[in-house]
């Protein structure tokens, strides 16, 4: 897939999910089949106030490329110079603009999903981020439109792409639906044949045959995966065989998962430090054991987490304990 001068290796892409994408999981996923990963939303406003805990935000890892950058906000200025910042400091191959985030406190300043209610500003948004860009190709991930009465999405990526962004991801929900509901594929399809540029499939991709099949549906470019790598960083792998019409692996053992989750937060303890590593670790650890019965106990004992010390016992627990245990998919 050819994102402006940006050639993507595999139409795979993690989406950026605030509080779950960070450079550490970000890493496992590239290590592990996805083609493109971006950072977790970066406020621009937070940019230009020089908010010292946003700039490790947009930290791409030195094999993090192609990598691109999210950045969030609805002040045309701010946005601008959010993304020169970006551009001078991260140095990433894409940046990509949020027009989708359906969260409330985003959405209802305007920002993310909240542009969606005003064409013209969202197309202000993105000149802005395009002059700030200089030269960077610029993306665009959005939904639908704010409610079922409001889809908007066709009129606005027409729009955005004679403007020159360079791609769309999107997303088949309203904002109003948030995550409920199940993703209409029709209007991913129906942008793909309306636009020259690529076109990123998004929503409902639980499994490696959802990927081939949003592929084969709509005709996008590529597959952006966002729940269904909680705890299966390996659905890239599923992915890319489902694509290739090969057989789909499974996931690897438990212990294997084990392995790759305690890899990923040390990771994230060289980055962050390691009480936030911990404290975050949490809700990735008991997604990693999704599936296992009997695993109650042991996510009782993740919900307590705090230091490294207590991943490394944790995981010896799991695989002494459960290491025979069969996961359900």
């Amino acid at each position: 897939m050819q994102i402006g001068s940006v050639t993507l290796p595999s139409p795979l892409v993690l989406a950026p999910m605030a509080g779950v994408t960070d450079l550490a999981f970000r890493t496992i996923c590239r290590q592990l089949g996805a083609g493109y990963t971006i950072t977790e939303m970066v406020s621009a406003k937070a940019l230009c106030y020089q908010d010292k805990k946003t700039l490790p935000l947009m930290e791409l890892g030195a094999e993090e490329h192609p990598g691109g950058v999210q950045i969030f906000g609805s002040d045309i200025p701010c946005m601008e110079e959010g993304a020169a910042i970006v551009r001078e400091v991260a140095r990433p191959d894409i940046i990509d603009i949020n027009m989708g985030c359906p969260v409330p406190k985003v959405a209802n300043n305007g920002d993310g999903s909240g542009l969606l209610r005003d064409l013209d500003k969202a197309c202000r948004v993105a000149e802005a981020v395009i002059r700030g860009a200089g030269g960077i190709p610029v993306t665009v991930k959005m939904r639908l439109g704010w409610d079922k009465g409001n889809i908007v999405c066709l009129e606005l990526a027409r729009m955005l792409q004679d403007l020159g962004v360079a791609a769309i991801t999107l997303h088949g929900r309203t904002k109003v639906q948030m995550y409920a509901g199940t993703a209409n594929w029709d209007y991913i399809r129906e942008m793909k044949q309306a636009l020259s540029i690529p076109v990123i499939a998004n929503g409902d991709v639980f499994s490696g045959q959802d990927a081939a099949r949003i592929l084969r549906y709509t005709g996008a470019d590529g597959v952006m995966i966002a729940r269904g790598v909680f705890g299966n960083p390996w659905i890239f792998q599923q992915a890319q065989a489902a694509i290739d019409g090969k057989p789909i692996p499974p996931r690897p053992p438990l212990a294997q998962r084990c392995e790759i989750a305690v890899r990923q937060f040390e990771l994230a303890a060289r980055n962050k430090g390691e009480k936030i590593a911990c404290l975050e670790a949490r809700k990735h650890y008991a997604w990693y054991l999704k599936g296992v019965p009997y695993a109650g106990y042991w996510k009782g004992e993740i919900s307590k987490i705090t230091t490294l010390a207590d991943v490394y016992r944790v995981t010896a627990g799991i695989q002494r304990e459960l290491r025979d245990a069969q996961d359900d998919g």
